[in-house]
């Protein structure tokens, strides 16, 4: 028998788009996600399980930043915030080819440097940021990305998420990294009421392994760009549907919810 060939009408639903089970909640609580009724182990068994179908759904999640050293992953993170990974893609070969390393960085002309950041928006406070992070990498570290969170979180523009990012790609220490996407879809699984990045990150932090934490992250990152949308989520072509409680947030009618979902190409403008 042979097959039709495809076209743009038919071309099959990512496997992130089809539920595991076409089984889902009967009906979505009227009250928040979290439920404080919900004992901690029981929470727990559930954050794990989904977690488990999240690397199932999932298979290619990985850090969207090019880099090739810490320093460069450090600094594109930097970059990389109020723009796309995309955007901070196309940026920085050109600041890397000019700026190879900190102390090339240390002693940048600042007007070249802003000309370079523009395209990612706030370039004027980008440029600040860098700029003074490379100059405390070689004055305080001798031109070296510091592997531990209590430095990396004293350079300019480095808070908490940056770090964990940094130490979880290019030193392959663990790391929750609490973006908009991971607060967002933790909250509507229930998993945590806070809103407070620092405060999610500890509450996640017991729930899924710390050995995790890294892959962990760009997964949930991978499925709110390309499922659990901001504005309307994919509930019926989502794989998590049977343990969200927010299940019913978006259609959940499988054929209008898989038209939502995103591809690889087109999520990384979020």
């Amino acid at each position: 028998m042979s097959l039709a060939t495809p076209t743009l009408d038919r071309v099959s639903p990512p496997a992130y788009a089809r539920p595991s089970e076409r089984r889902a909640p009967a009906r979505r609580p009227a009250g928040p996600p979290f439920d404080p009724d919900e004992t901690p182990l029981a929470r727990t068994r559930r954050a794990r399980r989904m977690a488990r179908e999240l690397a199932v759904l999932h298979p290619d999640a990985h850090c969207e930043l090019d880099f090739t050293n810490a320093f460069e992953l450090l600094v594109a993170t930097v970059l990389s915030a109020q723009t796309t990974d995309k955007t901070v893609n196309k940026v920085t070969p050109a600041l890397f080819a000019r700026y190879p390393d900190p102390v090339a960085l240390a002693g940048a002309d600042r007007a070249e440097v802003e000309a370079i950041l523009k395209p990612t928006g706030f370039f004027r406070a980008k440029a600040t940021s860098v700029l003074g992070l490379a100059q405390a990498l070689v004055e305080r570290f001798d031109g070296e990305v510091p592997e531990r969170m209590a430095d990396l979180v004293t350079l300019p523009g480095v808070g908490r998420k940056t770090a964990n990012v940094v130490l979880g790609n290019a030193f392959g220490v663990p790391g929750l990294t609490v973006d908009t996407h991971f607060g967002r879809l933790v909250r509507r699984f229930g998993w945590t009421a806070e809103e407070d990045p620092v405060k999610v990150e500890a509450e996640i932090a017991g729930l899924v392994p710390k050995r995790d934490w890294t892959m962990f992250s760009h997964r949930v990152i991978f499925h709110g760009r390309r499922v659990c949308h901001a504005k309307k989520a994919a509930c019926g072509a989502c794989g998590l549907a049977r343990w969200c409680p927010s299940y019913g947030i978006g259609p959940t009618d499988p054929e209008a919810a898989t038209k939502l979902v995103k591809t690889p190409a087109a999520s990384d403008t979020e």
